[in-house]
């Protein structure tokens, strides 16, 4: 196992990646809540959400740690959720089950792309200076989300955000879970923001802020209702051949393809796995993440895709796909662990967001701001990521601008002509999805 995952070339070792590995589930076990609850709103039945979004993130962390050796965990990714919840099926009036037929066939083009390694390609082709922003533009924003979980920054009618009230209960757990891992960071301590996590959940429980739970053990929840729900379409073709149902697929296709390629550039530059701007096994990472979508689909849960979270597992010391292998099997052991999950709250997953965050911006100083036809795109990708609360919106706002500054700069030779590609892609999804 260590050979196959290369351990020795990427000097780690099994108890940082079990660390790492365990670290990233922590992170991202919300979802575990957070999913069904959204998706039932649509009428979906909760409990077998729930076991969807389990397998879903299992098969899919699986998938990427064996077959693409990458310490990147999947799951039913957030914003993607909330699309198919209230955009497509209460807002459009979209059965739930079509639906998921339209994450099925975003899905299935996922694959179809990753096998022609035309994903690989438009990653790669992407320049080094964009990546060091995006990377950046992802820790932003999941600092911002966790400012928000914790309660740091909270909603205002009149100027959209503002600080939080400080003195509650978990808003002060979280903002010491965020110092007692910034000294664990700054001492040096592997594995300092998983320590940080188990600090900050067993403080909330002596002082009532964090429920102990009730059991450690519950059976299995049936998830009839929901698997296979996404081939029902296929009984009634006038359900997916008319155009709000191609616009459901190509909005899955375009958020899920351009959130997975920030998430990899993301953790795997601050995992030290990117070489000459490029990624190593890029094409395996994304045939994975294809992969787990149509798993998800089929098991009843929308777009599964890459977290973000990822980068909490890498902080505390995760390089190999082993990483990603004890998420999925943690995943697993959820479905009959989830009473015990009640104690990661938000205030206690807040602070490893907002430090891994921290370390995420690093890669602005790599980045050439004297030069206003770099500076302007990058800068423009880093905020409207956090701002616009989504990874693939900042990603297309600053490819946006890149050909044009620097055409103006007389560097138009330097650009590659899938970046040409992107410009239009990314203009076409603005005018009309």
């Amino acid at each position: 196992m260590k050979k196959y995952f290369q351990f020795d070339e990427l000097g780690t070792n099994y108890k940082r990646e079990i660390l790492g590995g365990l670290t990233t589930f922590l992170s991202m076990a919300y979802i575990l809540a957070v999913n069904p609850g959204m998706l039932s709103e649509t009428g979906m039945d909760y409990n077998a959400v729930f076991v969807a979004t389990a397998l879903a993130a299992a098969v899919g962390c699986l998938f990427m740690g064996i077959i693409a050796k990458y310490p990147i965990a999947l799951a039913p990714g957030m914003g993607l959720n909330a699309f198919f919840a209230f955009s497509v099926v209460l807002g459009m009036g979209m059965a739930w089950e079509t639906a998921l037929t339209g994450v099925l066939f975003s899905g299935l083009i996922f694959i179809i792309l990753s096998l022609t390694g035309l994903r690989e390609t438009i990653i790669n082709a992407i320049p080094a200076q964009l990546k060091y922003a995006v990377g950046a533009g992802i820790g932003l924003f999941i600092t911002y989300v966790g400012f928000q979980s914790a309660g740091i920054i909270v909603n205002d009618d009149s100027t959209l955000t503002v600080l939080g009230d400080v003195t509650s209960g978990a808003t002060l757990l979280a903002v010491f879970g965020v110092l007692v891992t910034a000294i664990f960071m700054a001492k040096k301590i592997n594995g300092g923001i998983f320590y940080g996590m188990v600090i900050t959940a067993i403080a909330g429980m002596i002082f009532g802020l964090v429920d102990l739970p009730e059991k450690v053990f519950s059976g299995i929840p049936d998830i009839s209702p929901t698997f296979g729900a996404a081939f029902k379409a296929f009984a009634n073709p006038d359900l997916i051949i008319n155009m709000d149902f191609l616009i459901v697929v190509l909005t899955f296709l375009f958020v899920d393809f351009f959130d997975t390629a920030g998430t990899l550039m993301a953790v795997a530059g601050q995992a030290g796995l990117v070489k000459d701007n490029k990624l190593p096994r890029a094409g395996r990472a994304l045939l994975a993440d294809a992969l787990a979508t149509v798993t998800g689909a089929i098991f009843g849960t929308s777009t599964t895709t890459s977290y973000v979270e990822s980068t909490a597992g890498v902080a505390a010391g995760a390089r190999t796909g082993l990483a990603s292998v004890v998420t999925g099997i943690l995943f697993l052991l959820a479905l009959f662990l989830s009473p015990l999950l009640a104690v990661v709250t938000p205030a206690v997953t807040a602070p490893a967001l907002i430090i891994v965050g921290a370390l995420m911006v690093s890669s602005l100083k790599l980045i050439e701001w004297d030069k206003i036809e770099i500076a302007i795109p990058a800068f423009l990708v880093v905020l409207c990521m956090p701002l616009g609360y989504s990874i693939a919106t900042g990603i297309a706002v600053g490819f946006l601008f890149y050909p044009i500054t620097m055409i103006v700069a007389g560097r138009g030779k330097e650009i590659h002509p899938i970046m040409y590609g992107l410009f239009v892609i990314f203009l076409c999804y603005f005018i009309f999805l």
